[in-house]
């Protein structure tokens, strides 16, 4: 198949470069610097000790990467989710139809934003649960194994076997699920984990996680999500490589100090002493973030729908406050005090969710 790859980051890079170690024509579309190394090094990607060099070809213009392809069976959207729409508008001003069109960010709506510009039809939504990490510009570690990719049809009973087989012939464990919402919201209850706390407080998940009153807080932050989806009637389904289900029942039968235990051997297994992705973005200065699309989205679904999410709401208005003026982040360097009072002025309806 000819593939683009829109975005290739770690993850883009990634699929991007398994595909083509199995013959299929794909072509990278990444930041000049990072595609100047891969035409002077390769793409590498190093999985179970093992390194492979990938044999894709390497563009910095969207234009030029799909002038190389005869036709585009599938174009992969790499991209951080708050990018996603201005690359859909970039994709789209090049009059280009694909067959498909393939989501992999993180967050609730994200596969709206492609739907709405090329069709249900045409769109794919995505999960990785794979941790993929960055060695140099060029070369992609995978983590772990045994995680991932979820793809589900945005049109309602649209087959996706023929790109489940394609992304298994590469050697990812991929899988077809029905219900894409179901998918995206069983994936951003595992991704809020530790995530927008860890961002604000400056410190590693594990470590918060073993503190009482933050745990309270993440526990309560979950609830909420888990009440959202009931009210919209989406179930917490498991996806490649990662469980959710069996979390959000222990949310429901075990006891506090059992609970605290799981969760502090589930963040230690999925992120080690690594930061998560908020606390990234956020200490490399970019002025956003993703919290929008999964504390923000939960608590704007749940308005929407009659229940309030005052956690995941002081947790995204309080994060993107220092996204947006870094110089307020020392205030809550590690001060869990200084966020509960946060959370708590929501949670009172201080401060309207």
């Amino acid at each position: 198949m000819n593939i683009a790859v829109y975005g290739a980051g770690a993850v883009g890079g990634y699929l991007g470069g398994m595909l083509a170690l199995v013959g299929h024509k794909v072509v990278l579309v990444s930041r000049a610097s990072t595609a100047a190394a891969i035409r002077r090094e390769g793409l590498l990607i190093t999985q179970e000790n093992v390194t492979r060099r990938a044999p894709v070809q390497v563009e910095d213009q969207l234009a030029a990467a799909l002038e190389s392809l005869p036709s585009c069976d599938l174009v992969i959207m790499g991209m951080k989710a708050y990018d996603l729409a201005e690359a859909v508008q970039h994709l789209a001003e090049t009059n280009l139809l694909p067959a498909r069109v393939m989501s992999t960010q993180n967050g609730i709506g994200v596969e709206n934003i492609i739907a709405d510009q090329f069709g249900k039809e045409r769109t794919l939504a995505g999960s990785v649960t794979i941790p993929i990490s960055r060695r140099a510009p060029n070369h992609l570690l995978v983590e772990r194994s045994g995680r991932g990719l979820g793809i589900a049809p945005v049109l309602p009973g649209q087959s996706v076997a023929e790109w489940v087989t394609m992304f298994r012939e590469a050697d990812i464990n991929a899988g077809g699920l029905t219900d894409y919402r179901a998918m995206k919201w069983s994936k951003a209850f595992l991704n809020i984990m530790g995530n927008a706390s860890s961002a604000i407080l400056n410190r590693p998940p594990a470590e918060l996680y073993r503190q009482r009153e933050v745990f309270d807080l993440e526990m309560r932050m979950m609830r909420e999500a888990l009440a959202v989806m009931k009210r919209l009637g989406i179930d917490v389904i498991n996806l490649p490589g990662a469980t959710a289900r069996p979390l959000a029942r222990s949310l429901a039968y075990a006891p506090d100090f059992l609970l605290q235990l799981v969760f502090i051997q589930v963040i230690e297994r999925g992120r080690g002493d690594k930061m998560p992705s908020f606390h990234i973005d956020l200490a490399n200065a970019k002025g956003r973030s993703e919290v929008v699309f999964q504390n923000g989205a939960i608590a704007a679904a749940g308005r929407a729908a009659g229940i309030i999410a005052p956690v995941n709401a002081a947790l995204n208005d309080t994060l993107l406050s220092l996204a947006r003026d870094p110089g307020r982040r020392e205030y809550f360097d590690r001060r869990p005090d200084r966020l509960l009072v946060v959370v708590r002025e929501y949670e009172r309806g201080e401060v309207a969710v």
